[in-house]
């Protein structure tokens, strides 16, 4: 059995195979609400024959949102939304699904990403005010951030709490703890982002305090057969950042407290990153972090070929791969690998009749 199509256990969720659908923005909501795009949109993916589904990154605040177009789950009527969506597509697929929670910071208030993607300020009818560790815009060009006060950060992290709560009362089976790709949890991190000069701030270990503060609350509250994860930055790609090292302190942390898995991405702090991207360009990370902890860590960036993937796995570079991009335009892709790798799939009955003449035994129910 190919490594790519073996059983992996997150914490208290098993997976059937080790084929994660990376969390993607659709920019196609309503006032945080899921419209019908991302019923066709997830009802697709979830047909994939991938061992986990993330859904994209989902605002605990307003302001927390990317765009105005972006998902919530920051009220009621988020968590009706989404479980309403989460019932649908339970009808005719098991997958497990997660979602990914998480608040932009000084990247909120931003246009469409086919609309220009640039921030919008506040006058404008889709724009509002943002917030950061510190008053440093993210490019020179945008609005400020304002400063954010103790007694905030203390909100965030009820937020943070709140919005994992509505998750799993809308019935998914776990959390992304969105850390990552210059998001504010990434910004109180990070240096370049965070020049605070109170407990938040300056050091490694007042850097990292929100992000395990949120953590800590999360795990404490809701129930041990909630999974949690965190996605995560392994470095800012900028001389002075947040690097590896670092990476590595945190992500021992995390695993010391209990973090279910860990998703090693890169990059999206600065504009003056410099990403060598190419094929496997973020696995040395997952692998390097890999080697320090005993929770499961997942790779990502530009894998697009199953031999590509389970060579990641064989070599034991990561415990499981996620696709983004390559599942967008590919939403067949774990059913492509298991035919290249002489490997089973799950597949709704519906779909059983269209395996190709040879491989009768590719999709199962």
């Amino acid at each position: 059995m190919p490594h790519l199509f073996t059983p992996i256990t997150f914490g208290p969720l098993t997976l059937t195979n080790r084929i994660v659908v990376a969390p993607m923005c659709m920019y196609s909501a309503e006032n945080g609400l899921v419209q019908p795009w991302h019923w066709q949109h997830y009802g697709n993916l979830s047909q994939s024959g991938a061992g986990m589904l993330i859904i994209e990154a989902s605002a605990v605040a307003p302001e927390g949102r990317i765009t105005h177009a972006d998902v919530g789950i920051w009220n009621i009527h988020c968590q009706d939304a989404l479980g309403k969506l989460l019932q649908d597509i339970r009808r005719d697929s098991n997958m497990p699904a997660i979602v990914q929670v998480g608040h932009a910071g000084r990247k909120a208030s931003c246009n469409r990403p086919w609309d220009g993607g640039n921030q919008l300020p506040p006058s404008d009818a889709n724009g509002w005010n943002t917030l950061a560790p510190s008053p440093i815009p993210f490019q020179a060009e945008d609005v400020p951030p304002r400063e954010i006060t103790q007694p905030e950060i203390h909100e965030l992290v009820h937020q943070f709490v709140a919005a994992a709560q509505r998750v799993r009362a809308a019935g998914f089976d776990g959390v992304e703890i969105h850390a990552a790709h210059g998001y504010l949890l990434h910004q109180f991190l990070s240096p370049i982002s965070n020049k605070r000069q109170d407990e938040y701030g300056g050091s490694l270990e007042n850097r990292m305090r929100l992000l395990l503060a949120v953590f800590d609350a999360i795990k404490e509250t809701l129930p041990q057969d909630f999974m949690v994860g965190v996605r995560l930055s392994a470095t800012d790609w900028v001389e002075g950042g947040w690097d590896l090292e670092q990476s590595i302190a945190l992500a021992q942390l995390l695993d010391q407290r209990g973090c279910h898995y860990l998703h090693v991405s890169s990059g999206g702090l600065s504009p003056q990153q410099q990403i060598p991207v190419g094929p496997d360009y973020q696995v040395p990370l997952a692998q390097a972090i890999k080697a320090q902890v005993s929770m499961p860590v997942i790779a990502v960036g530009l894998i697009t070929e199953p031999e590509q993937a389970e060579a990641i796995l064989e070599n034991g570079q990561a415990d499981a791969v996620a696709l983004a991009r390559g599942i967008l335009y590919n939403p067949r892709w774990p059913w492509h690998a298991a035919a290249k790798l002489g490997a089973e799939v799950q597949a709704a009955p519906q779909y059983l009749r269209c395996q190709p003449h040879g491989l009768k035994a590719l999709l199962h129910r």
